[in-house]
């Protein structure tokens, strides 16, 4: 049974939780402009389709099919997903990651955040972002700076929470840091 209406509020509150975060992170232009693609028929369909209301969609579609139609759509059209940052290895002649510029990270954190206060509501903790990059860490799914970098940021998420963690964010930006270590030295030194 499809869940429209369902579907775009949890499309929607997800969306204005991304804004208000990118807005944090001194990127609201880019919060703004966060998933729109969620809302084309390619993606909104399935997503009624498979509403659960406690998991993406995507991940009901792709049990049933193997993969998730949807998905395909909407990792090629969002840069804020490392997927997106997968290219063609003239030496290696293989896939792999490409490192993602920093302002993709920055909406990526954001991304991951929202989704788990959407999903977890009112049991979300700061350590639940972590816990979910934690299915992927390590495996070699994105490129080792990006994944440092995601890394670093939800840690610090997890153990300091997040005024210190968005006040990083926003160093790093001003400073063209890459990482929160180097964006304090910086922040101290300017």
């Amino acid at each position: 049974m499809a869940h429209p209406i369902k579907h775009f509020m949890t499309i929607t509150k997800h969306r204005h939780k991304v804004i208000a975060h990118c807005a944090k992170a001194g990127i609201l232009w880019q919060g703004l402009r966060h998933d729109l693609s969620k809302y084309s028929l390619t993606e909104f369909v399935p997503g009624a389709r498979y509403y659960q209301g406690d998991r993406s969609p995507n991940e009901k579609e792709r049990e049933l099919f193997g993969y998730s139609r949807a998905w395909m759509h909407h990792k090629g059209r969002n840069r804020h997903h490392y997927e997106f940052w997968t290219d063609y290895n003239p030496v290696s002649k293989r896939p792999e990651p490409v490192e993602m510029p920093l302002k993709y990270v920055i909406e990526m954190f954001c991304d991951r955040v929202a989704a788990s206060k959407t999903y977890n509501g009112s049991a979300y903790t700061d350590a639940d972002p972590y816990n979910y990059f934690l299915r992927i860490k390590g495996k070699h799914r994105m490129h080792e700076k990006t994944e440092e970098l995601l890394n670093g940021l939800l840690t610090m998420l997890r153990d300091e929470g997040e005024e210190k963690t968005f006040a990083y964010i926003r160093s790093m930006r001003k400073n063209g840091c890459a990482k929160p270590d180097e964006a304090e030295k910086e922040g101290a030194n300017g």
